[in-house]
């Protein structure tokens, strides 16, 4: 496993919160992509009880082998994802997004691994986008379960 991308916030919410939030993984996706940066349209298409598939204004997104691990002290939630942003570039990662009881709250631990994004602008964002991804989706979360919580 090739981590991309590695990093934590603190969110204001409980962790029923958040097991609230993943017992709808097609809403709390769809949720969360709507406050990434540069999104105006987010849908989604279809969901089953192992994959998500969204449709935003850059392309689709889907998700698939998703797994969700409920402990008394955290929430785990593991997937692969593909999204296909058009023309521009097709990337593939591997997820996982794990929520842990703090003192404040909730920690949310975020790790992008296995990241593929084949041709130029692949090559500029396997190379220079971790950071900015990565911390948009912590951002995004953080926003999705407080707004939620509160």
């Amino acid at each position: 496993m090739a981590i991309w991308f590695e990093g934590e916030i603190e969110i204001g919410c409980d962790l029923q919160r958040v097991r609230r939030s993943v017992d709808s993984l097609g809403e709390c996706f769809v949720g969360v992509t709507r406050l990434m940066p540069g999104m105006t349209n987010v849908e989604l298409v279809d969901q089953g009880s192992s994959f998500v598939t969204i449709e935003t204004n850059e392309g689709t997104m889907k998700r698939t082998g998703i797994s969700t691990r409920v402990e008394p002290d955290r929430v785990i939630v593991e997937f692969d994802e593909t999204y296909d942003a058009g023309s521009k570039v097709t990337a593939t990662s591997h997820f996982i997004d794990e929520f842990v009881t703090s003192e404040t709250g909730v920690t949310y631990r975020l790790v992008m691994s296995d990241v593929a994004a084949p041709g130029f602008l692949g090559f500029f964002y396997k190379n220079l986008g971790s950071s900015k991804t990565g911390n948009a989706f912590l951002a995004a979360y953080k926003s999705f379960l407080e707004d939620q919580a509160g």
